[in-house]
């Protein structure tokens, strides 16, 4: 991969995007050494520090480790990278996994359905109250879809809360505000889930009932999306 100088607008960000992606295609073997911040300096043709930054960043990442006055070497991210290398703007278009939007979308139902069923189990009268008011808040923005859609993320947050796990309400929160969250869910799928209220009234009353099972499962109904193909977005 050949890279390109930075505009002035924001070298850091140029700078980490074009490493970062890289690496993900391959040009970089994990244990291989990026070239030094100089040399990455002059061809990207900034100063070293947003060099420094854009390492700093990638590093964060799990992509690579940079040595304090020595080489910086490549990672593999399949060992070292976590949720956020998913999320991150543009990786997805260059991380060699075939079905990443299947991945997610699998990973979003069963988030979804265990934290519902912890719900039910576990939260409190105020947290399960909670989960109905933001259900029927979401069921008065319709038929706007785009309302709805913001208000639904609402409901799953307080569904979250109401489970009780804190670490699955960090993954959601970086599920719903990554560049591979409820965007790229197919059209006609996340049309038909935002549509069905009826869906989603049963899941609170489930939750409030401390049915545990019957939300998990009502849950899974809701968030499962059927796909199988690797482009499949909006």
């Amino acid at each position: 991969m050949e890279f390109v100088p930075a505009s002035r607008s924001s070298v850091s960000d140029h700078v980490f995007a074009q490493v970062r992606d890289a690496i993900l295609a391959g040009d970089y073997a994990p244990e291989a050494s990026l070239p030094s911040e100089r040399e990455l300096a002059a061809v990207f043709e900034v100063n070293r520090h947003a060099v420094r930054e854009a390492l700093r960043r990638l590093q964060q990442l799990g992509l690579v480790r940079v040595a304090q006055g020595g080489a910086t070497k490549v990672l593999d991210w399949r060992e070292h990278a976590g949720l956020d290398l998913a999320m991150a703007a543009g990786a997805q278009d260059r991380l060699p996994v075939e079905n990443l939007v299947r991945d997610v979308l699998e990973m979003r139902a069963c988030l979804g359905a265990d934290a519902a069923r912890l719900c039910a189990q576990r939260g409190t009268a105020a947290e399960k109250d909670a989960v109905n008011e933001a259900i029927e808040h979401y069921a008065s923005e319709a038929p706007d879809l785009e309302r709805m859609g913001a208000a639904n993320i609402a409901l799953w947050r307080a569904v979250l809360l109401g489970s009780g796990n804190t670490a699955y309400l960090l993954a959601f929160n970086s599920l719903v505000g990554g560049a591979l969250a409820v965007g790229r869910v197919p059209a006609a799928h996340r049309t038909a889930e935002l549509l069905d209220i009826p869906g989603h009234r049963r899941l609170g009353a489930f939750i409030d009932a401390g049915d545990f099972a019957a939300a998990e499962a009502q849950a899974k109904t809701l968030l499962n999306a059927p796909v199988n193909t690797p482009g499949a977005a909006v």
